[in-house]
């Protein structure tokens, strides 16, 4: 992979934390949703480093073949190419891709927070608090809610909701944000009776036994870790839920709300990922549709919107002995909308290589999520180095020249 190396940092300069001036005009009908994937999400397999040999190499039964390497039956599940050295999972060819490709979609790899625990519970709370790791914190302030106030101040229309059982951390403070669950919306694609039916319709066929396999092994996944993945999840929606419920949430975005939070759990993967096809790509694929759907359904408003995706870390760049992955640490993020110049890799970077791996097993962190989404409200609203330290205490705003 070609190195990024830290230069790059020069191109996406932290801001003047000193100047009094506002950004450039910042558009009053700015929308933003922050979709948070409770569970650590695998971001090796969503961004798939397809110019490393390592990836290949640390990944014998889940890794995402190159761009045109499937021939055959398994065509579409190569990765699709980026560019020379980053591919997509194909689960997301017609959901995300033709947004990629329209320039309205950019990734940014290596992002994450400070946090080092590697809990699930602890990083999505540092993560939804937006305050600094060192010290204490506060538990009633989220940043979405800061943000909130500070464009409330600067006399800016702030309408936050959050489409979650319970108000989250991120949404706690002083300003008064509604709350509309959508959880328990999605249901499994295939419950234990169908799976009986369809392994009996195998059973004297040559594919009986990778079927009853597979059956199996979903079987013991899902006794196995559906207690942890709820646990990781906090009752978040589910991918399926959300793809259902997408274009009501678009349509409350676009006629009332400018500033929205949803959760989506499922991201635990310790157990059968899966690779171009499985467990995983199925959860990709709905998150995909659904992202789809809400852009389709905001119509002309998709102009004036971003999109943010986070996960409170990535996860083990190897697989594990049971073709999963662990907790991790550095991360994807995802920026789309209409107003997203998208279409590229951002933020800095370096070669995936085992010599570059945090803590010999995961990615590291060298674009801090606090620093990249604060240059990216800055921009987006107009607000000056003040008002973002109000929301960021302590960060060092960074624009990765996302909008």
């Amino acid at each position: 992979m070609h190195r990024r190396h830290l230069l790059g940092s020069m191109i996406a300069a932290p801001l003047a934390l000193s100047a009094p001036q506002l950004f450039a005009a910042a558009n009053a009908d700015t929308r933003v949703l922050v979709v948070f994937m409770r569970g650590g999400y695998d971001c090796a397999s969503l961004l798939v480093p397809i110019s490393s040999s390592f990836y290949y190499e640390a990944r014998p039964n889940i890794a995402i073949p190159r761009p045109g390497s499937a021939t055959g039956a398994t065509a579409n599940g190569s990765a699709l190419a980026l560019d020379a050295d980053w591919g997509l999972h194909p689960a997301l060819r017609d959901s995300l891709y033709p947004l990629w490709q329209s320039g309205q979609l950019a990734l940014i790899p290596f992002a994450g927070t400070e946090d080092l625990t590697r809990s699930h519970f602890e990083t999505q709370d540092s993560v939804e608090l937006g305050q600094p790791i060192a010290g204490s914190r506060d538990f009633r302030s989220g940043f979405m809610n800061r943000l909130a106030a500070v464009l409330g101040d600067a006399k800016e229309r702030a309408e936050p909701i959050a489409f979650t059982d319970q108000l989250p951390i991120v949404m706690r403070g002083d300003t008064q944000v509604p709350n509309m669950a959508l959880k328990n919306l999605g249901k499994p694609g295939i419950d234990q009776r169908q799976s009986a039916i369809i392994s009996a319709m195998y059973s004297n066929t040559n594919l009986a036994a990778p079927v009853t396999e597979g059956f199996g092994l979903r079987s013991e996944v899902m006794s196995a870790m559906s207690e942890e993945m709820d646990k990781a999840s906090r009752n978040a929606i589910s991918a399926r839920g959300f793809e259902l419920e997408a274009r009501r949430t678009a349509k409350l975005m676009r006629e009332r709300f400018n500033l929205g939070f949803v959760d989506i759990g499922g991201w635990d993967t310790h157990v059968g990922q899966g690779a171009a096809t499985g467990y995983l790509a199925n959860r990709l694929d709905e998150l995909g549709r659904g992202l789809a759907g809400f852009a389709d359904e905001m119509g002309t408003a998709w102009r004036d919107t971003v999109v943010v995706v986070v996960s409170e870390f990535g996860r083990t760049f190897r697989e594990n002995g049971n073709r999963g992955t662990d907790h991790g640490h550095g991360s994807v993020y995802w920026v789309l909308g209409g107003q997203v110049r998208g279409g590229r890799v951002a933020g800095d970077q370096v070669a995936v290589s085992q010599a570059n791996l945090f803590q010999n097993r995961d990615y590291p962190v060298i674009n801090e999520y606090r620093a990249a989404l604060a240059g990216l409200f800055g921009k987006l609203y107009g607000l000056n180095p003040t008002a973002l330290d109000r929301v960021f205490p302590g960060a060092r705003p960074r624009d990765l020249q996302l909008v």
